[in-house]
């Protein structure tokens, strides 16, 4: 008797699991199945085009520090001197945005509290009352040093400032230092080819920036549509070389010409790090040529 029942269990239970009706465990049995053919499906590992340089020629050019990178791998295709410590300018700009995208909301409100008339400035008016989304754009597209400062100032200097290296530690840059939140020249101010080419992986994949960045020109206003601010973008490569999606330049005295480029070309990306350059524009034209002739891809079956 007891063996009976346990023929009859086994029997009616694999009856019920197999019986093409619309049973539970019908519909568990079919679900297993799907998931498993899913994941043989998808064992196959998936490698995306491996970059190569196809000669040794290096790309003519006169900037001190570079880094030529295949963004999505994070691949090196031209470095020098890429850890060496440089001036970043208004590089430094990349990290003060990201800081400012972390502890403001895009309609936040700030109320300019003093001018910063130094250096390159959208004007913004004292007392003026704009939104966090146009200081971003005021400080990317036309690289306001009085945008940086109103970030800094509103939010408390040097608890701004100690944000800023935080940020860079935990992006890895090990290298670099600030002091200021617009790029202004000081011994103690410095960062690499390297450590900047973090900072702008790092911007890229924050849509909301990623597009500022790539604006040629726009008018932004205050709250109050009183104040107006024309902003046009500081790289003229925009709009010119096909592919250029912007970035950031910078330029003191001390630093020499920086430029950060976000490259596309045949459906892959690139990061173009220039530091101290005699002419940033020029030497980026040369390196997207070298990509060009010298840049290829191989796929691994």
């Amino acid at each position: 008797m007891k063996y009976r029942f346990y023929f009859f269990f086994v029997f009616f239970s694999f009856l019920l699991l197999f019986y093409p009706g619309d049973s539970f465990y019908y519909h568990i049995f079919a679900y297993n199945r799907a998931v498993f053919a899913q994941k043989e499906e998808s064992s196959g590992i998936n490698i995306p085009p491996v970059p190569y340089v196809r000669t040794s020629t290096p790309p003519a050019i006169s900037a001190e520090g570079v880094l030529i990178l295949d963004l999505p791998t994070f691949t090196p295709l031209y470095e020098k001197n890429i850890h060496t410590r440089f001036f970043p300018a208004s590089t430094t700009k990349v990290i003060t945005a990201l800081v400012a995208v972390d502890i403001y909301k895009p309609d936040d409100v700030i109320q300019i509290k003093k001018i910063m008339p130094e250096g390159q400035v959208m004007g913004l008016v004292q007392n003026e009352r704009i939104t966090v989304e146009n200081l971003l754009h005021g400080l990317l597209i036309h690289s306001g040093n009085d945008a940086a400062y109103a970030f800094a100032d509103n939010y408390g200097f040097d608890a701004f400032i100690d944000l800023m290296n935080k940020k860079a530690k935990t992006l890895g840059m090990k290298d670099s230092h600030f002091t200021n939140p617009a790029g202004l020249d000081n011994p103690l101010q410095y960062s690499t080819p390297t450590d900047l080419a973090l900072a702008s992986r790092e911007l890229l994949r924050h849509p909301f920036l990623g597009k500022i960045v790539s604006i040629k020109d726009i008018t932004v206003s205050d709250i109050d549509f009183t104040i107006f601010h024309h902003l046009s973008n500081v790289n003229k490569l925009l709009g010119e070389i096909q592919g250029i999606g912007g970035l950031k330049t910078g330029y003191t005295e001390q630093a020499g010409e920086n430029l950060v480029s976000f490259y596309k070309k045949g459906g892959h990306q690139f990061l173009i790090v220039i530091l101290k350059s005699l002419d940033r524009f020029e030497d980026t034209k040369a390196v997207v040529n070298w990509i060009g002739e010298e840049v290829d891809y191989a796929t691994l079956e």
